[in-house]
């Protein structure tokens, strides 16, 4: 097999999940974008948390042009990305009971804002406390992960439930257990991630129906432009300033 026929086969592969989830996941996105106008038309704010790779997702809506200037990044230090040496540490982090817990009582989130949480099995303790403990705190949860995980794996959190049964929405990414797209005659492990790919456009789709939806009610919505065009870094001034007190990667 060649090396561009394998490449096909894996941009084949990742525009059939990309059709599996506009045409599964339609409502799904509708209702969580209609979640996030609520929030922003509400004055509250907005927040995404991923760990480990997932948090690559959550970090692509945050100060992005184009992107909804409320969206914050909800940090876990050691666990988002893989900023950590060894990097198996983060693995690590996301098993430990508790984390989310003193995460979330640290963090500025309040009473009518909105998480949105991004974890590929959604069966390890930090994402799952993480959905349970913002729900107790008052926040509704959008939860972006793989439903067959649900399915074919076993929680790893002591309440044998996975992120999805914590959710008020869930956005499934269709990913397969194990994440790998491809396999090849010669080599012995499978390959070919998707969920990284996914798992951003369910999140640029949601923020697409939040811009179209607070338009629809007379509310301009609060995106950012681009600072390498001609009056962007003044029109994101603009931004900063009338909605500084919902921004926090800004001060």
């Amino acid at each position: 097999m060649s090396d561009s026929k394998l490449a096909g086969q894996y941009l084949d592969a990742a525009i059939g999940l990309l059709r599996r989830v506009r045409d599964e996941e339609d409502r799904n996105i509708a209702a969580a974008g209609t979640l996030i106008a609520d929030t922003v038309a509400d004055g509250g704010r907005l927040f995404a948390f991923g760990a480990g790779h997932s948090s690559l997702a959550a970090q692509d809506v945050v100060y992005r042009a184009g992107g909804l200037a409320l969206m914050n990044l909800l940090s876990v230090p050691g666990v988002v990305g893989v900023d950590v040496m060894p990097a198996t540490l983060g693995s690590a982090l996301e098993r430990v009971d508790g984390l989310a817990g003193a995460v979330l009582d640290s963090s500025p989130v309040r009473a009518g804002d909105t998480l949105v949480i991004i974890s590929l099995s959604g069966r390890n303790s930090l994402p799952v406390e993480m959905a349970m403990n913002a729900r107790e705190l008052g926040l509704r949860v959008i939860g972006v992960t793989s439903v067959a995980y649900a399915e074919e794996t076993k929680s790893r959190h002591a309440s044998g439930t996975f992120l999805k049964d914590h959710c008020d929405i869930v956005l499934d990414s269709k990913i397969e257990v194990g994440d790998a797209e491809l396999t090849y005659d010669t080599v012995d492990a499978p390959f070919g991630p998707a969920s990284t790919m996914v798992a951003s456009a369910l999140m640029q789709a949601t923020m697409a129906t939040a811009a179209a939806e607070l338009a629809d009610r007379g509310i301009q919505p609060p995106l950012l432009r681009s600072g390498n065009v001609d009056g962007g870094h003044e029109w994101n001034g603009r931004i900063f300033t009338e909605y500084g007190d919902r921004i926090f990667y800004r001060r």
